[in-house]
């Protein structure tokens, strides 16, 4: 409807002014849900003595061994069979429960699984199963599916949720004659035994008048990546002290997205899993099992992929355990620097730039590159099975330009649209190649360079190979990424720009002197740059910005949908 207004205003020559106004609809659900009455302690803020109160006890062989599996996958995986045994047996009204699933792990195999080992286990059960995202909360209806009919299984969606939803998943949805979705009765909802929706949607069973504490389970998926006060809404809305809480997500990859520096400052960009997962009870080996289970066996990537994320992140246990004719497919390709080492950072020295009114940069030399990966590529792999990451917006749309004529199926975006995704062929884009704003940068954890849970993410989800472009002057800066290209040369896929440091050499956790090699004039001429960049913004007729804002709009933090 928007685009065809504006198509018209278009033809006929004439200027508009547009203002869009932020739906608060998810932050009034989430003042809601924290100013709501239930206060049950061990969900909100457990004990250790929660534990031996709650009865918790880690499953024994015994109880894992008589469970009749609904996918048969689990069984050949005792950190999987622990978690799902664990879950189906807790007792009600316990402290909340952890799946810490790092990547490719099988974390929502698992909880598809405990979901339907819950309901076989207790015939009372009814499960509220969330998500941050519709694509979420899709992946775990979907998968349900397969063992759910649509009388025991709901996909409750917003009626704002634009119809994109999959012909399979319609049937388990109600929905008005004209296509959009609708919200069912309090007695319908509380005829299924689960109900899938998201987090921000997790308040619309206790709006239509279901009592708390129908739900006996409440399930969140990806917790990791939604803020507290957002995990809060199905679960404040909807608990009681008898509801059994089970969070799954890995507090090592991306976390909530806070645009306000003041909501970040008073700690919002904390979520509920990272706060519980601080604490001395989920982070004991001794509580696996019983508080908490760490998926280890990773079933997507080469092991040359896995090993530096698993070492600098997941204490070295996890286990590579790709399928080798999909781990392995790369191995031999004449672009490989070292035949057998299916990683490549390949240095290349070039500008980076900005577009006059924006603060968001772009490299061609570096899109150039990615363009030429691409087409090495496809030819033995499908456009579909090829993802490019970086973290500028600006970026992204080069790229997508340029790929779009000649690769439409290769996926662009940015780390945060990525998390939870992978393919065979992961190529990244690093772009930042000069020294100006990067201390702004690294102080504020934009981009790449500083920002180890960004960093996680977008070397984690490759299956067969991995290609890195970028600058090492600019990357060598931080630590992480210097241990991690000191590798990479040492494997033999470093390509390009010759290294310009000792890769033998023994890389501090800090900076030099704690701080990057400026000069006062080098850092006050980049703040006076930025101001500039701002003062065009607002001189177009843009609203100013706070610079940290427009900055980290820069990192093109994704914003999921509200519901």
């Amino acid at each position: 409807m928007l685009e065809s207004c504006l198509h018209c205003f278009h033809s006929r020559g004439e200027k508009v002014d547009l203002e869009f106004e932020l739906n608060r609809r998810l932050f009034r659900r989430m003042h809601m849900a924290v100013t709501s009455p239930y206060d049950h302690g061990p969900v909100l803020f457990p004990q250790v003595e929660d534990i031996e109160d709650g009865g918790l006890v880690r499953p024994a062989t015994l109880d894992m061994n008589r469970i009749a599996l609904y996918d048969p996958r689990v069984g050949f995986n005792r950190p999987q069979m622990q978690a799902v045994t664990a879950i189906a047996r807790l007792p009600r009204g316990t402290i909340p429960f952890i799946v810490f699933g790092p990547p490719g792990t099988g974390k929502t195999v698992t909880i598809v699984e405990a979901i339907l080992q819950v309901l076989a286990w207790d015939p009372e059960a009814r499960i509220l199963a969330c998500a941050p995202s519709n694509n979420g909360a899709d992946i775990i209806a979907d998968r349900l599916c397969d063992s759910l009919s649509t009388s025991q299984l709901f996909r409750l969606n917003a009626p704002s949720r634009v119809n994109n939803v999959s012909r399979r998943l319609e049937s388990y949805s109600l929905q008005y004659d004209d296509g959009s979705f609708r919200v069912p009765a309090p007695e319908t909802i509380m005829q299924y035994r689960v109900v899938v929706s998201t987090c921000a949607s997790g308040c619309l069973p206790h709006g239509v008048g279901v009592p708390n504490g129908h739900f006996t389970h409440i399930f969140i998926d990806e917790a990791g990546q939604a803020s507290e006060p957002e995990v809060m809404i199905p679960i404040q809305m909807n608990a009681d002290a008898n509801t059994t809480i089970v969070l799954a997500g890995d507090p090592k990859q991306l976390g909530p997205v806070i645009r306000s520096p003041i909501a970040r400052r008073l700690g919002l960009d904390i979520s509920y899993l990272d706060r519980l997962m601080a604490r001395d009870m989920y982070k004991s080996v001794a509580n696996r099992g019983v508080t908490y289970v760490k998926l280890i066996k990773n079933w997507r990537s080469h092991r040359s992929i896995i090993e530096f994320p698993d070492q600098q992140f997941y204490d070295g246990e996890l286990e590579a355990c790709a399928d080798p004719s999909a781990a392995e497919w790369c191995l031999g390709w004449d672009k490989l620097s070292n035949p057998r080492y299916p990683i490549i950072f390949h240095a290349i020295k070039c500008q980076d730039l900005r577009e006059s009114s924006s603060p968001s940069w772009f490299n061609i030399e570096e899109a150039s590159a990615v363009m030429d990966y691409v087409r090495d590529l496809r030819y033995d792999q499908p456009d579909e099975e090829i993802g490019v990451i970086t973290p500028y917006r600006a970026q992204v749309g080069k790229l997508r330009t340029l790929l779009q004529a000649d690769f439409p199926e290769v996926k662009v975006g940015t780390t945060e649209e990525f998390q939870g995704d992978e393919r065979h062929a992961i190529i990244v884009s690093t772009v930042r190649s000069s020294l100006d704003f990067v201390e702004f940068d690294v102080r504020h954890t934009l981009g790449f360079v500083a920002n180890p849970r960004r960093f996680n993410v977008a070397m984690t989800r490759a299956k067969s190979v991995l290609i890195i472009v970028g600058d090492p002057d600019v990357l060598g800066l931080d630590p992480l990424w210097r241990r991690f290209l000191n590798r990479i040369h040492t494997n033999g896929g470093w390509k390009g720009q010759r290294i310009p440091w000792a890769p033998a050499a023994e890389v501090a956790d800090g900076f030099i002197d704690d701080h990057l090699p400026y000069d006062a004039q080098m850092l006050a001429q980049s703040e006076l740059d930025l101001r500039n960049v701002l003062a065009g913004t607002s001189a177009m007729g843009l609203e100013a910005l706070d610079e940290v804002e427009v900055l980290e709009a820069d990192a093109d933090l994704y914003w999921h949908e509200d519901e």
